[in-house]
């Protein structure tokens, strides 16, 4: 190996190319717009049974009327409203349940909350199934429930 290096001597030194100017019109071509479609669509309103539906919304304020005779927080809030169901029919179906079967209203809140949903315009028929498994305990309370009753 040899550490000796090649010298090339040279007359003159090519320039490099300028840089072209176009103008916007030779050179544009429009690209596809991917919004083009997206922003056409008109926005689409929730189904008025489902969550955040006008119904269904409805339903909810119905169901945090009612409040537990005992403990001074609405049943929505509290935890004993398991589901809420509305079909496009107007039929809507609450899965609920009570603090303990042995509750002194067992007889009397299915009834009132079959009567207080029936009574939302636009349901046409209310069905209100009593449910005890899963049980309730007060970790299915919300926030507001525990705080207005000082478990926070």
């Amino acid at each position: 190996m040899s550490d000796a290096f090649r010298v090339e001597e040279v007359a003159a030194v090519e320039a490099p190319p300028k840089a072209r100017v176009e103008s916007a019109a030779d050179t544009f071509e429009r690209k596809r717009d991917y919004l083009e479609g997206f922003l056409a669509q008109k926005p689409q309103g929730d189904a008025p049974g489902e969550p955040g539906g006008a119904l269904y919304e409805s339903v909810i304020e119905a169901l945090k009327e009612i409040f537990d005779p005992e403990i001074p927080v609405n049943i929505y809030d509290l935890g004993l409203i398991y589901g809420v169901d509305v079909s496009d029919e107007g039929h809507a179906t609450v899965m609920m349940t009570l603090t303990t079967p042995n509750c002194p209203v067992a007889e009397s809140m299915p009834a009132e909350v079959e009567l207080r949903v029936s009574a939302v315009p636009g349901i046409a028929i209310a069905d209100v199934n009593l449910v005890w498994d899963p049980p309730w305990d007060p970790q299915k309370m919300s926030d507001d429930a525990k705080l207005e009753l000082g478990m926070l």
